[in-house]
């Protein structure tokens, strides 16, 4: 899938109404999808405990707080990329906090022009930590396995008096002859055995 044809989920945590009116020019449908827009952090908050978002953008102030801390928290917590909005007194004070946990900042107020820029880097960040999430996944399948096939050696080992190699060579060779992965040799080995 090509990144024109990518849909992300965005809430938008700002109090201020010019701002949130002004959504739909800066983030064009159908790539920001659904755009969900709240006023504080307390509803921010619940937002996030419902559901993942790819993107949350924080303009602070709020009503009920800064901000920093649920950004903070958000990115840390979960794979989303946050993006603060900070007057320029706020900007040098929080930059450095933000900075640490990945999290970009914007001074404001900013053009459209450079939220077109913001988004496509949050657009390569979001892509980035995608990507490292479909590795880690593969990483993890195949630890499973490993634990699976040792599993099952042991069995061999112990109820066939197989040796570690004639066992290895043992489902090796079933899942080959049968087509299937050795997962799937090991788990009815297991399922007979165990």
């Amino acid at each position: 899938m090509s990144l024109k044809e990518q849909v992300y989920s965005l809430l938008v945590v700002s109090a201020s109404d010019k701002f949130n009116q002004a959504l739909p020019e800066i983030f064009s449908l159908p790539t920001f999808s659904p755009i969900t827009v709240v006023s504080n952090v307390s509803a921010a908050k619940r937002e996030v405990m419902e559901r993942d978002f790819d993107f949350i953008i924080v303009n602070s102030p709020l009503p009920d707080d800064s901000g920093v801390r649920f950004s903070i928290d958000t990115a840390s917590s979960y794979n989303t990329i946050v993006l603060f909005l900070a007057r320029s007194e706020q900007y040098d004070m929080i930059y450095d906090r933000l900075a640490e946990h990945g999290i970009f900042m914007l001074l404001k107020p900013a053009s459209k022009a450079i939220f077109q820029i913001a988004c496509g880097w949050m657009i390569t960040a979001r892509e980035r930590t995608r990507y490292s999430e479909r590795k880690t996944l593969s990483i993890e399948e195949k630890m499973n396995e490993i634990r699976f096939v040792n599993r099952a050696k042991l069995l061999l080992i112990s109820e066939l008096k197989m040796t570690e190699p004639e066992a290895h060579r043992y489902i090796e060779k079933q899942a080959m002859d049968r087509c299937i992965g050795k997962r799937q040799v090991a788990e009815e080995i297991i399922k007979v055995y165990g």
